[in-house]
């Protein structure tokens, strides 16, 4: 195990169809912290998504949970290594059932103007996920 990890916590309504939106999205499932309540989808190394039933989620907050399919509570940016990788990861959500959020006309200009690429899209339950592709000055 990585020394740092972040794991997400997301609730969502429905658990089965939340494992297979991201397993379309070719992240994989861990078994180990995956039951009814919950569970374990790796991104990556360091990252990993908790998918929480909705009830049992409320175990983890004393606050109503937000309705994301009304609301944008979070935007979680995901870094990718080139912009067909953005395309890819966001055309293969829309095909699992996400939907795209088109952004701002004048925030995608002033991307490119720093020759950042990204685009936006919901999951199942309205999480907000933004794939980006910017290249980075290469470390001596």
């Amino acid at each position: 195990m990585a020394s740092k990890m972040i794991f997400l916590n997301l609730p969502v309504a429905d658990l089965q169809k939340s494992k297979d939106f991201y397993l379309a999205l070719g992240w994989s499932v861990n078994p180990d912290f995956t039951d009814e309540n919950a569970a374990c989808v790796v991104v990556d190394d360091n990252i990993c998504l908790m998918l929480l039933a909705r009830e049992f989620y409320t175990t983890f907050a004393e606050r109503p949970i937000a309705d994301t399919a009304n609301y944008s509570a979070a935007a979680y940016a995901l870094a990718l290594p080139r912009r067909e990788a953005v395309d890819d990861l966001t055309d293969a959500a829309l095909e699992a059932g996400g939907t795209e959020e088109t952004a701002k006309h004048d925030r995608r200009v002033q991307e490119a103007e720093i020759g950042m690429y990204g685009r936006t899209f919901l999951d199942l339950d309205g999480h907000q996920w933004e794939p980006f592709y910017m290249p980075y000055p290469q470390q001596a």
